[in-house]
This record gives structure tokens, sequence and C-alpha cells, in this order.
């Protein structure tokens, strides 16, 4: 038996015992605190429900009577990690004795019941009193208490319970002989010996009596009031929001009243927010901006079903629906069907401040809180476009002048691009940009987000000797690479990338070695061999639509073309300069940003910034092309190199995030493009310098 708050490690328990045969159940624990309205103290009352009881099909069952002498086990949190509500821990005596209070007639009501608590959260405020409460075993965690070391825990047990485990598996030190070529193993008689397999983590170990030592001087119960006092601010804060129609901006999980005392709060705060017309806010933009504003959060579910499933609302039809659409712990899936899938979570320690929570709470402000809307050039409207006045367009269409001011192409993703004055198009966009990428040994596509140092690869090619050259400050020598068929050395293989299916190209050993050292990892160099080989998937393995059916892709995530203008980027720069904080970057000068920070194919000058927002057709020469919309900017801009180090900071994103977000979440930065490939001459070029005659919506 177990509460609906368990964190999936007590329901992997449950595994054991579906598959040899015995019952499982969940049981819901409502706790409601109310003022009796005679006097100033407050009446705790508890509802238990219980749910069906689950039995596994194929699993051998006991022929024994359940209610006779077999052991049962009730595990249940002392804190629940989701909405950090404390569990009653008199529900240990009344287990022991007298379950029937819980289970009236059920027919385990009898059983002898032995109760594990999950203290991995309870522990860093309000550890468990053993001396008033006959648990039999709790598992605690030092890294939730001290911040380190990580993976490192106990499990302590009442000596009689402890008679009652059997260990299958030994390894090293837990047993006292054991004979290699016959059935013969003498295992250790201390419980301790006996389940801690192989070569105990001590040095891990070692560094807890410092963390005790840190916890002593503090105390436990300054601790607690410490922790909970900033637990309250943020609640009480977090619950006043209203936006500019009045509507609430947060939604609290878990059950908290004003009259309730530090004691029985605990150290998190779990919320998500909404919009003024009601809709939430996903919980991946909330942490992609905390992010950059240098707030850590925990969002999802964490690693809690039955609470996540509990608090949102969400019933099995529910989860089953977001597991069809692919939904499936920590992808990106933050909103389906206008439900959230999981939460926001905040939490505090000993070493959190009053500062800290009033960052965050200034964070949310700023963020999620509608004020009255101050229109002005760059700002996203609700539409997710520019606010212009009719008379306003048809001033910088007549006076607009757009030319091409640079053109780079970026043959191998993620990695360096290099400028042209003027270079070929063919069906797939810039003649080879995006045509190669680089590969890891476990098969993931590897980018700056999770490889920065591909952003040290410089690249050119030469198209009168057909070659691409690849430079690197790791690398002695630069490579050439034949761009012709005789060149491939690793056969034809397929790759699914973003729900795109590609036939690809490998190369030589040669060629991946270098790649590997350029990177600092084992990798291989693929070259698109079919674009017109490609079919949009979801993370099901389901045909299904692509944003961009009616263009052939390389590599790119989204589309042929990226544009960006001067004007933009200038404005983004004044914006960046005029903080009032005045953001520094990592060499200690103002950040400023140039446009190819943002890995454009085409930098347009001419009009006002954001101008481009507004397009929909454009003609360069005789090509004609198509805005897709936006694009959606993530942290690969905050990246730098300098020296032939990558370093990162919060700057751009930080600041295009203030007013450049949609609803949606996305931060748009330029337009995506495709060409008109009914209409491309056999002999197409775009060159520097040519007009970009606009037509906007």
């Amino acid at each position: 038996m177990y509460t609906m708050e368990n964190h999936n490690s007590v329901l992997g328990i449950r595994e054991y015992a579906l598959s040899q045969g015995a019952a499982a159940f969940a049981i819901d624990v409502e706790e409601a605190v109310d003022n009796d309205g005679l006097s100033e103290s407050l009446v705790t009352s508890t509802k238990i429900s219980l749910l069906p009881i689950q039995r596994r099909k194929g699993a051998s069952f006991p022929e024994r009577d359940p209610a006779g002498d077999a052991y049962n086990l009730f595990a249940f949190p002392s804190e629940c990690n989701f909405s950090g509500s404390r569990f009653n821990l008199d529900l240990i005596n009344i287990m022991k004795k007298n379950p029937e209070r819980i289970l009236e007639i059920s027919p385990f009501s009898k059983g002898r019941w032995m109760v594990l608590i999950d203290a991995a959260k309870g522990c860093v405020t309000q550890p468990p009193d053993l001396s008033k409460y006959p648990v039999d075993f709790v598992v605690m965690s030092f890294y939730k208490i001290f911040g380190y070391p990580t993976g490192l825990g106990a499990l302590i047990m009442r000596n009689d319970a402890a008679k009652l485990l059997k260990n299958t598996y030994f390894s090293g030190g837990t047993v006292a002989a054991s004979i290699a070529d016959i059935d013969f193993v003498k295992r250790r008689q201390g419980v301790e010996e006996l389940f801690e397999d192989g070569t105990a983590s001590f040095l891990s170990i070692a560094s807890i009596r410092h963390g005790f030592n840190l916890i002593n001087s503090l105390t436990v119960p300054a601790i607690c009031r410490h922790i909970a006092s900033l637990g309250m601010y943020v609640r009480k804060v977090l619950l006043s929001l209203r936006h500019e129609n009045g509507a609430d901006v947060c939604t609290i999980y878990g059950t908290y009243t004003s009259e309730v005392s530090y004691h029985d709060t605990g150290s998190m705060v779990s919320f998500n927010l909404k919009r003024p017309d009601g809709s939430w806010f996903g919980y991946r933009e909330v942490e992609k901006l905390a992010s950059l504003s240098g707030i850590q959060l925990r969002t999802g579910c964490f690693c809690n079903p039955g609470a996540c499933a509990k608090y949102l609302g969400l019933s099995h039809s529910d989860l089953l629906s977001n597991i069809e659409a692919g939904h499936v712990c920590w992808d990106d899936n933050d909103i389906i069907h206008g439900k959230p899938t999981g939460a926001i979570r905040v939490s505090f320690g000993y070493m959190s401040t009053f500062e800290d929570a009033k960052k965050f709470i200034d964070f949310i402000r700023n963020s999620f809180v509608s004020f009255p809307n101050k229109s002005a050039n760059g700002n996203l409207s609700k539409g997710g476009s520019i606010h212009f006045s009719p008379e306003g367009m048809e001033r910088w269409l007549s006076v607009s002048k757009y030319v091409i001011k640079f053109i780079t192409v970026y043959p191998i993703k993620s990695c360096a691009g290099f400028s042209v004055e003027r270079w070929p198009l063919c069906s797939t966009g810039l003649l080879h940009d995006r045509e190669w990428l680089l590969k890891s040994q476990t098969g993931e596509i590897l980018t700056q987000k999770k490889v920065p140092e591909m952003c040290l690869i410089s690249t050119y090619i030469d198209l009168n000797q057909e070659i691409l050259v690849v430079k690197s400050p790791r690398c002695r020598d630069e490579l050439p690479i034949n761009l012709k068929p005789d060149s491939y050395n690793g056969g034809i293989d397929e790759i699914d990338l973003y729900g795109q299916r590609y036939e690809v190209l490998g190369y030589a050993d040669e060629i991946n070695l270098w790649f590997s050292k350029a990177i600092g990892r084992p990798c291989s160099l693929l070259q698109c061999f079919s674009p017109t080989f490609r079919v949009c998937l979801n993370k099901r393995g389901d045909t299904v639509m692509c944003r961009d059916l009616e263009s052939r892709l390389n590599f790119t995530n989204e589309a042929q073309f990226l544009l960006v203008s001067e004007e933009s980027v200038s404005d983004l720069n004044s914006k960046l300069s005029s903080k009032a904080d005045t953001r520094k970057g990592i060499d200690g000068v103002t950040v400023k940003v140039n446009p190819m920070r943002f890995r454009p194919n085409l930098v347009v000058s001419g009009g006002e910034p954001y101008a481009e927002d507004r397009w929909r057709n454009l003609k360069i020469g005789n090509n004609c092309f198509t805005s897709l919309g936006g694009c959606n900017r993530c942290q690969m801009i905050n990246f730098t190199h300098k020296d032939g180090q990558v370093q990162k900071s919060n700057e751009p994103l930080a600041t295009l995030a203030s007013y450049r977000r949609l609803k949606q979440g996305k931060i748009l930065f330029g337009i995506l493009l495709r060409c008109d490939i009914s209409e491309l001459d056999t002999d197409s070029y775009l060159e520097v310098g040519q007009e970009v005659h606009v037509n906007p919506e």
C-alpha cells in the first residue's frame, strides 16, 4: 500500500510485489485544516480513500489467505516532493496497531503491516522522531540535506525488520566465503555488511561529517523556520499577483492556509502560471526564462506521477492521451489539449536568502504579469507581430530600400560558416548549406547546444576545386574534403533528425578522426545524400504534417534561409547598452552583438527595425521567396568564442525575451524563408548589393 503522493522510487518497489503475485493499491490521503469557530485552535481532519487493487496477470498467486500471517508494507512520504505537503506521522501508529481504522473491511486489514517512510525530502527540515514512531524502514538522502554528495543516501531499519529481508545478489565484501565451482555461499551476519554490495563510496561518505557539522551549527529548528519563512513569503506574493484585467497569475499546489504554522509548510513552492485570458504558460517557457535570469527551477512532474495527476486534475484518460500524443518524462510537451502536463517548483535551503526569494518574485512579476500595454517598435503584440499603423506601413514601404549586405553559408550543421560575395542557389537553398552534420557514436546528432566547441570549426568551400576545407584550433592541419563521390567511404545510411528522415553518406576513418579531435569526442561526418527522401515523424514514428512541406531541406531545423536585418540588430544593441544594470559581458565590456551571432544566411539593410516581421513575400533578382514567420531563438546565440575558448553568457537572449516573446513562449528574431523552386533558374545566384523587394502582409 502506498499513497498517491509517493515518488517513483516507491512505485518501483511495487514491481517486486506485482511480479511475485502480491497485490498493490494506492490510497488518497486528504487533510483539511479548518478553524473550529469556537477557539483559536486549528482542527485537522483526515480522509483516506482506498483506490482499486492491482494484480498482475500471469504472476503466480500465493495460495494462503492474505489476511493471515502475511507481511504487508505501507509506504508513504513524510513530505510530498511535488506539493511540499507533510503527512501526519500518526499513520505509522495506526497501521501498526489498528490497521482496520484505515482499511476497514478490506481483506488486508488483518495482516502484519510494516511501514516504510520515504524521508528523502522531509529530512531536510523535519526529520521523523523514531523514538515516537515505531517505523520499520526510513529512507533518507544526504544530497537533499547538504546539497552534496549526489547519489548518497541511507536506509535505516529496525533490527527485527532487518531479519526479514533476504538479499539474493552478492558481490565483493558482502559474503564471508564462496566457492567458484560448486553451489556454496556463506553470507555475512551483519546487516550493513550483507546489503552493501561492492566497495562503498567511502570518499563521499567521509564528506558527510562536514555536512552534519554545518547542520548542527545552524540547528534543524532554525533551518526549518528560515526555509518556511521564505516559502510563506513566496506563496503569499505569488497568490497576490494579478494581471491588468484582475485575473489571477498563479495557481499553487498543496494545502496551505494563512493560519498554518511553519511546522506545516515545506521547503518548496509548486505552481503554474496563467495568462490574462486564463490559458497556461508552459513550464518549459518559465524554466527557459528563469535560466536566463540565473534562477534554477525544477519543472515537470518531479518523478511523482501520482501527485502530479492529483493536483493537476489529470484523469487516466488524460494521461494515456498525453502518452499517445508522444509525451514522456523530460520532454518539452508542457501543454497538451490546453492542460499543463507538469508544474514549476522553486526550492529553498539553509543557504537561501530573502534576496534570492525577492529576485525570483521580481522575475515572475516582470516576465509573466500583464501590465497596461505600451506598444513600441520591436515589441511583439498578442498576435505575434509588430504593431504598425497603416500610415506607418505606407511610410516605410515608400522610403525603404533594402539591400543584401552579407551572405553566409554554413556547410556543417552547428559549425562556423563563411561569407561570400556571390553564391549559387539550388533546390535546398544556398548550395551546400547545412549539407553535412556530425553524429556521435551513440547516434546522437551533435549541435552547439551540447557541444559548444563545434563553433570553433571553421569552414570554406572552393567551388572551382570542388573541396570543403575545415580548420580547428585543436588540429594542427586543415582538412580538405573532396565534394566528389569518390571521397565517400562509409556507405549509405538513414537517420531521423527533428522528425525528418534522411538518406546520408558516411566518410573514411581519417576524416572522422579529424572531427573527433576537433570537438574532443568520437564522432563521424555525414552528408545529406537525398534531401527529397524526407518524411516528417512524431515521437511514435507516425507520419505527420511538417511545417514546410513545399521545399526540400538539408539539415536545417525549419527552413532553407534565415534572414536578419542590420537595423533590428542595432536596435537590440541599443537595448543591451541601455539596460539599467548595464549587463557586462564576460570580457568586462558592455555586451554588443553583430548579425553573425544569429547564424543568418542573409543580412539585409534598409528600413526600420523589425520591419521584416511583416514581410510575406520577397523578390531578390529573379528569385522569389516566401516568409515562413519568425525564427525561435535558443541559447546558442549566447555562445561566443575568444582565443580558442567557447564562452557563454545570458545575453542577448535575456534581453530579447523581455520584448520579443510570443504567447507560445517563443523568442523571435529574424525570419525564415523558402525559395520558390518552380521559378528557380538553373543559373540562379544571390549577390551582395542586390535589392530586396518586399511585399508585406
